[in-house]
């Protein structure tokens, strides 16, 4: 497309070669071949990604380059590197290079970004810095040097607890150095994350093998005769009263901010922001008309921006602008969303609550290490933000929701409690979904309409999902609704990390020994870690696989709330307890057993839609000592926090109903013993009627078995809910040992198949579609064995009741799997587990003092609110 300002081609000038620079270009390009363009950059590399530097430590050959190195090769692109622009001169409209060259142009665009800072202190001359390939370059080779040296680890010290800090000590750790951490701030990722969640990502840095001391100011750098580091010296504080303390140290990395490269504008006179940057307005345009300003040396908005998603806006801005467009910029998506040696860390919006009168919706699941806040308006309606940390699942979800109604209750999106809570609805076309290239919901849509319809083409297409990547599993959902929405077949990899779909994945895996999921996901995937849509799917197939405890071996750290507690979590944060009672037959002391439960504990008792007993408002460490009086009884694990079967219905039958022809309830306590435990892609339920009135509502249940004069009718694939649908006649007249055989291969045959958190009406549906009629195709796979795999299932089936094992009995006996069920991860267990007491403060809960649960036992005036227990309650302002 030729210049919209002019006949004659114009040189636009670009200074500095980073991601900002890159942007601009390639945005520019795509409008405008006629016009050339020429960036001067310092360094000697092309244009690379500096979000993903972290990775060098790991893979020192890593290829970082930006996009399609062909843009560099474009006719009308001259990129000259390794060449230092030193002097600006706005009048004549040139820039001096070091170089001895000098550059006119008709447009400058300054994209010189920033540099790492190293504070002023004695020493500091001997620090490194992670800024560039080159710095993480000499970080290895130094590490090398000193483990020779040395013979052992060498001890890092890492000034500065941001994002930055962290993945630098992440890096130094995996060159085999000791790191250590030091920051200002009471926790780390200060900006990143509120105080409640920041003391959980301590605790968490220091589980991965970093140690980390806060609130510590180094004053020096201490090195010996031959300039080599033998300490620091660290400030518990600033002024006289702070205390001096020495640590031991060979290397110091300086990881504590960044400052804009301004000198060119600075020394040319032109106007800065307040804490330096070229000052320009909403358009990007200084107050020289023919000079521009992106990424992280324009101060714009009132300040300088430090991150991937504002420096590519300015950049589109900066382009657009150029060929003669009228692109301004109001504001900035300042979500962040990061992995650091497993820990996951988001938040957007008001993370601190600090919008007038805000709800903050808070919850925090010790055992699996998780803190999770959403910030609400006072009607609890309107999303102003969030925080996660250890499970930032709901994020993706979330953030393109800022600003607007969310279409549930808060507390429905938090911990992905079993992927129901949240309604499946569709985001607006006009909000974000990939902040770093501000690609919204209905540019996807619309590119998925104009024929990119698997997730590498929308990328190459759209760009979203090519920087941080955080949204690519939205981008799949999208794909997801709206190829059905075209009638199109969707591509059925289970996510991003595996190509296979969970049907292939589960029969890859059965042929393998594997038990973990980085087996599975190093032989099977790609990556270097999965997501919220591999992770608990890889738990399922593992546990109907191998049915083993499903939290032993890593497993726990992938299981979805509710299964990773063995309860399940309810609105307030508190933790419903359904134990079986099969096929709805209890007598009269277990009734009893339960009724002095929810006595001793006060808990709400209601006997659910499920025929079963649920206890409500249990505190996570309550659950182990409720568990032990009802194992004690005679009870097992309902299993209602798990994808597996909850329950089996029945009616009276024969026992006592004057219509009953056949005896449900006896079939249904034993179908109810056969598949208790049994994990598979979604819950199942199934209803045993001992007549054709179907009581029990058999008709309307994944496995239905109606009592006839002549034996027993199986119906397959029906469901309730919000979707509901009738079960399928599959077979009729049957003996209990038939129905049983034909019940098991079903659902072995379900489990195999069925595609992830499918039910199986849905996964009847998509049986139809491919083979014309779902009970036909089951009937011939299931009596006929027209596949020869009746005799696995079979055997499948036999392996999960020989092996079954109850999942709270199992807790019980051992103590290392009670841990997970501890108040606090930092808390000492007590000899005599006594109740733990806690101050709710805003933004976070901490153990209360023996002074402060005094007072409160003295009803003191001013004695703080003391909560026992482990959860700051959902729906409960953090202020409160």
């Amino acid at each position: 497309m030729a210049n919209k300002n002019s006949h004659s081609a114009r040189n636009i000038l670009v200074i500095g070669g980073g991601p900002a620079a890159w942007r601009f270009v390639r945005s520019f390009l795509a409008e405008n071949t006629t016009d050339t363009v020429t960036v001067i950059s310092e360094e000697t590399h092309t244009p690379y990604d500096r979000v993903g530097l972290e990775k060098l430590f790991k893979e020192p050959t890593k290829d970082l380059t930006l996009g399609d190195p062909e843009l560099w090769n474009a006719p009308t692109v001259n990129l000259i590197s390794g060449v230092r622009a030193t002097k600006l001169n706005p009048d004549d409209r040139t820039v001096v290079a070091d170089n001895g060259e000098t550059y006119s142009y008709d447009e400058l665009v300054l994209a010189t970004g920033s540099r790492a800072v190293k504070i002023p202190i004695s020493g500091s001359e001997a620090a490194h810095v992670f800024r560039t390939i080159d710095d993480v370059q000499t970080m290895v080779s130094e590490v090398a040097r000193l483990k020779e040296k040395l013979g052992r680890a060498p001890k890092a010290i890492v000034v500065g607890g941001g994002l930055l800090g962290l993945e630098a000590a992440e890096g130094l750790r995996d060159l085999g150095a000791s790191p250590t951490i030091l920051d200002v701030a009471p926790w780390l990722l200060s900006i990143e994350v509120d105080e409640g969640g920041g003391h959980l990502v301590n605790s968490l840095i220091r589980e991965a093998g970093i140690e980390i001391e806060t609130g510590a100011f180094i004053s020096s750098i201490n090195s010996d005769a031959s300039r080599e580091v033998v300490s620091v010296s660290v400030a518990d504080g600033m002024g006289d009263e702070a205390q001096l303390h020495d640590l031991e140290a060979d290397m110091v990395c300086m990881a504590a901010g960044i400052r804009p490269n301004d000198e060119l504008v600075r020394e040319a006179g032109m106007k800065l922001g307040e804490r330096g940057g070229l000052l320009v307005d909403d358009h990007c345009r200084s107050s020289d008309e023919h000079i521009w300003a992106i990424g992280e040396v324009a101060c714009i908005l009132g300040r300088t921006w430090g991150l991937v998603a504002p420096a590519n806006q300015m950049a589109d801005a900066v382009a657009k602008n150029l060929n003669g467009g009228d692109e301004h910029l109001e504001d900035f998506d300042i979500a962040t969303k990061l992995k650091f040696s497993g820990l996951e860390v988001g938040g957007f919006g008001d993370r601190r609550g600090t919008t007038k009168d805000a709800l903050e919706v808070v919850y925090i699941d010790p055992s699996k290490k998780v803190y999770q806040k959403i910030v609400t308006s006072p009607d609890a309606k309107t999303l102003l933000g969030g925080v996660f940390v250890g499970d930032a699942s709901p994020f993706d979800a979330l953030k393109p929701l800022l600003g607007r109604e969310l279409p549930a209750e808060p507390a429905a999106y938090l911990s992905a409690a079993g992927g129901e809570g949240a309604p499946d609805t569709e985001m607006p076309d006009d909000a974000i979904m990939c902040s770093c290239n501000n690609i919204s919901f209905g540019e996807i849509r619309q590119s998925i309409q104009d024929g990119n319809q698997d997730i590498g083409s929308l990328k190459t297409a759209t760009t979203a999902g090519t920087q941080c990547g955080s949204c690519v599993p939205m981008m799949q959902k999208t794909l997801e609704q709206q190829m059905k929405k075209l009638g199109l077949s969707v591509d059925k990899s289970l996510c991003e990390h595996f190509k296979l779909s969970r049907a292939e994945l589960f029969a890859a895996v059965k042929a393998t020994d594997y038990n973990d999921f980085p087996s599975v996901l190093a032989r099977f995937g790609q990556g270097e870690d999965g997501c919220a849509i591999c992770k608990p799917t890889v738990a399922s197939i593992l546990s109907s696989q191998r049915n083993s405890y499903p939290l032993d071996g890593g497993r726990g750290s992938l299981q979805e709330t509710n299964d990773r507690n063995l309860a399940n979590m309810q609105k307030d944060g508190t933790y419903g307890i359904i134990p079986r009672v099969p096929g709805g037959e209890i007598t009269p002391e277990k009734l009893a057993v339960i009724a002095e439960v929810g006595k001793k504990y006060g808990l709400y008792t209601k006997i659910n839609g499920a025929q079963r007993i649920g206890l409500y408002g249990a505190r996570l460490e309550q659950l182990p000592e409720i568990w032990k009086i009802f194992v004690d009884a005679g009870f097992e694990s309902g299993n209602a926090y798990g994808k597996s079967l909850r329950n089996v219905k029945s009616c009276l039958g024969t026992n006592w109903c004057r219509f009953g022809v056949g005896d449900s309830t006896t079939l249904a306590i034993d179908l109810e013993n056969r598949y208790k435990g049994l994990r598979s892609p979604h819950k199942f339920k199934m209803g045993v009627s001992g007549c054709n009135r179907s009581c029990a509502e058999s008709v309307g249940k994944d496995v239905g078995v109606i009592a006839t004069t002549n034996g027993w009718n199986l119906y397959f694939a029906g469901n309730g809910g919000a979707n509901p649908a009738h079960g399928r006649l599959f077979a009729k007249d049957l003996d209990q040992e038939t129905l049983m055989k034909y019940v098991d291969r079903f659902l072995m045959y379900y489990i195999r198949t069925a595609d992830k958190l499918q039910r199986t009406a849905r996964w009847a549906e998509d049986l139809d579609e491919q083979y014309g009629d779902a009970i036909e195709h089951l009937q011939q796979v299931i009596i006929d064995d027209k596949l020869g795999i009746c005799a696995d299932l079979d055997a499948d089936m036999q392996h999960h009741v020989d092996t079954y094992e109850d999942e709270w009995a199992a807790t019980l006996e051992s103590p290392e799997r009670m841990k997970r069920f501890r108040s606090f991860v930092n808390e000492p267990e007590t000899p005599d587990n006594k109740a733990r007491m806690y101050v709710l403060e805003r933004d976070m809960i901490r153990p209360a003092t023996a002074e402060e649960i005094a007072a409160a036992e003295r009803e003191e005036e001013g004695a703080p609110m003391l909560i026992s227990g482990a959860k700051i309650p959902v729906g409960a302002p953090a202020g409160a």
